[in-house]
C-alpha cells in the first residue's frame, strides 16, 4: 500500500527534489516517511525551535511546545519530557 501525502506535503517534497534542498521542513509522519525514503534531509517544528533556543534566539523552548499543544498540535508527554531534557529545561 502506498502512503497518501496531502497536497501540501506533497508540493514540499516536489519543491525539495527539484531545487535539491538541503532540509525540508515537514511534521507529519507519512510525510516524513516519504521524504526520508527519497533521501531528504527532515526537520520539524520542534527541530526548529531546538536549534532557534540553541542560537539564543529565544529563551525557552517550553513556552512554545504548550502553545502549539493548545492549537491542537499532539505530542506525547514522553516526547516534551525527553526535548525538555535535550534542552535543559526539565
Amino acid at each position: 500500500m502506498l502512503p497518501t501525502l496531502d497536497r501540501g506535503e506533497a508540493e514540499v517534497i516536489a519543491l525539495a527534489l527539484e531545487v535539491n534542498a538541503d532540509r525540508v521542513l515537514m511534521d507529519e509522519l507519512t510525510g516524513r516517511k516519504v521524504a526520508e525514503s527519497l533521501n531528504l534531509r527532515i526537520v520539524g517544528s520542534v527541530g526548529i525551535l531546538i536549534r532557534a533556543k540553541q542560537l539564543a534566539y529565544i529563551p525557552a523552548i517550553q513556552p512554545y511546545l504548550q502553545q502549539m499543544r493548545q492549537a491542537g498540535i499532539y505530542f506525547s508527554d514522553r516526547f516534551i519530557n525527553a526535548v525538555l531534557h535535550q534542552v535543559n529545561e526539565s
